[in-house]
């Protein structure tokens, strides 16, 4: 069989199309085919270089209505000037079993990211949240305000970063998206009276305890690939309300569910729902008699639909 080269988008040609996708949609579709067993999701797969000179990641994925499959992947590798991490995505025909698409990852990785995060806000927040708090400044964080900004009437935008008082520029960006967007001093000052609070920060340690909140909350978490990384102290995941974007992956990767199991006695059992149970309609929205907490750690099958959709893209020639 003759085989065609795929379709290789560089993180440009990526980006500009991406800004003709629905992605919040995108990533709706994909967990209602998760929950209907039209997708198919491992869990990550990691591989160390030898003599610890890095590693890489493989999130891999099948969305059988679309008929692809694939891989993203996604390397760390340790060098003297530090450490050099990229991210490309596979995608492959289920038909023809051959090369679709070859596609620089970055893009994708922010964008999926940010919209799982709001497809999770859409359905675990009170209907009548106002008040918003986004901690973090970065290009991740600005993005998960650009897909939240309008699922709720935002009264109030509380922004904070340690860095941000000195970027104008980031400055410039966050209130250029929403009106009521706030910078902040403290951490403490953006999260006062807040109904949801948005961790999108690359700690690899607590940046907040969801149990110090004037009020139950909800809080998002996307934390970042280091070992054991975690936003939110693992203690508190006992007196929270725990939502996931995959029950069946997320535990054995989110650093505070692993350090919560063994050092505290949590179970990933107690996870109230995930995003296709939640997205399908199969779990009522939380009471918020306390804290929620929603922790994403990226799915392979996120890639896969925002691949899929670029490359039809790329295809129809836009």
């Amino acid at each position: 069989m003759s085989s065609t080269p795929p379709f290789i988008l560089q993180q440009a040609e990526a980006r500009r199309l991406l800004q003709q996708v629905d992605v919040h949609q995108a990533m709706r579709r994909m967990f209602l085919d998760l929950a209907a067993g039209e997708a198919v999701q491992p869990a990550q797969q990691l591989v160390e270089f030898p003599n610890a000179s890095g590693d890489f990641i493989n999130y891999l994925g099948v969305l059988a209505k679309d008929g692809v499959y694939g891989v993203k992947t996604s390397p760390y590798i340790k060098t003297p000037q530090g450490a050099v991490v990229t991210a490309w995505t596979l995608l492959m025909s289920m038909e023809s079993g051959q090369p679709l698409l070859l596609c620089d990852a970055g893009e994708l990785t922010i964008a999926r990211t940010a919209a799982t995060t709001a497809v999770a806000v859409d359905v675990l927040a009170p209907e009548q949240a106002s008040t918003l708090a986004l901690i973090g400044s970065g290009p991740v964080a600005r993005a998960h305000l650009h897909y939240v900004k309008g699922l709720r009437e935002w009264q109030r935008i509380a922004v904070f970063s340690p860095s941000l008082g000195a970027d104008a520029e980031a400055q410039a960006h966050l209130h250029d998206q929403h009106p009521r967007v706030e910078i902040c001093v403290s951490i403490e000052a953006a999260v006062a009276d807040a109904d949801v609070v948005l961790l999108c920060t690359s700690s690899a340690g607590p940046v907040l305890d969801p149990l110090s909140l004037g009020k139950p909350a909800l809080v998002t978490s996307i934390s970042t690939n280091a070992p054991r990384a975690h936003e939110v102290p693992p203690h508190a995941l006992g007196e929270m309300d725990v939502y996931c974007d995959y029950r069946a992956t997320t535990p054995g990767s989110a650093g505070e569910m692993l350090l919560a199991a063994e050092q505290h006695g949590w179970s990933p059992e107690s996870i109230r729902g995930d995003l296709p149970e939640l997205v399908s309609g199969r779990l009522p929205r939380p009471d918020y008699r306390r804290p929620v907490f929603f922790r994403s750690i990226g799915l392979g099958l996120e890639d896969m639909a925002l691949a899929n959709a670029l490359y039809h893209l790329q295809r129809q020639g836009q």
